[in-house]
């Protein structure tokens, strides 16, 4: 049954399966505020289904997701009421994915760049085709990686990598994020992403539901636990960073 009332992304059900595309592949599926929007409503939809036992969360094109959007990050340099909504936002996708009673699970088909990655590392199961390329660049145009991006780089490959990557954007392929934990399983290409999350969510449906609530939500705790430690303090340094006028500088020239 799909639904017609998004515009960036796409909620079809199947077989106990919610299946939520990013579908602007033109704009590389980038995470404007109606983006973000439609995604907690999309997820939040998914699980009204009474039949749902998981959501696959794919995407359109050759890029999973470029993160964040780059006009609205320059708007947001002299409004505090942007910054605002983008902070509201951000904990609003951060919860909707964690707090989801029923497991997510990412098919990334190909590059996944900051509040994308972020997004990805915050799903229950990653299928990745192993050559896409995974960064978080927040640090490259002046940004603090405060979008959930160290909580969900730090419950995936742990602190010290987290800094690692976190604090140079450098990207790794989604190979090397198997071998460091963020990615659960690969694919030989890009085609073969969305199948395999589909195989995963079906084996996940045939499992009696209690047993796989129970455990989504004791991880959810897991994750709630690290959250309340960093996510609130990570949001208000990235706001702040953004009012500096060197984003701005960087963005132009990283579009050039």
């Amino acid at each position: 049954m799909p639904d017609t009332h998004f515009t960036t992304l796409s909620l079809t059900f199947s077989e106990q399966l919610a299946h939520i595309r990013l579908s602007r592949p033109a704009l590389l599926n980038r995470f404007d505020e109606i983006a973000h929007v439609e995604l907690i409503n999309a997820l939040e939809m998914a699980t009204k289904e009474k039949d749902t036992r998981a959501v696959i969360l794919s995407a359109q094109g050759k890029v999973f997701s470029a993160g964040g959007d780059f006009d609205e990050i320059i708007a947001a340099a002299t409004s505090p009421a942007i910054r605002q909504e983008m902070t509201r936002l951000a904990k609003g996708v951060f919860n909707a994915i964690i707090d989801l009673h029923v497991p997510v699970i990412a098919a990334v088909q190909g590059a996944s760049a900051g509040l994308g990655t972020t997004i990805m590392t915050l799903c229950d199961v990653v299928v990745a085709y192993r050559n896409a390329k995974i960064s978080d660049p927040h640090v490259g145009i002046g940004l603090v990686a405060g979008d959930g991006g160290v909580v969900g780089w730090t419950q995936s490959v742990g602190i010290n990598r987290a800094r690692r990557y976190l604090l140079t954007g450098e990207a790794i392929t989604a190979e090397q994020a198997y071998h460091m934990g963020m990615v659960t399983d690969l694919v030989d290409s890009p085609d073969d992403a969305a199948p395999r999350a589909i195989e995963i969510g079906q084996l996940i449906a045939s499992l009696p539901q209690a047993g796989i609530e129970g455990t989504k939500r004791a991880f959810a705790q897991l994750v709630h636990d690290k959250a309340n430690l960093v996510l609130d303090l990570g949001l208000a340094y990235e706001m702040e960073s953004m009012t500096r006028p060197e984003v701005e500088a960087a963005i132009n020239q990283f579009r050039r």
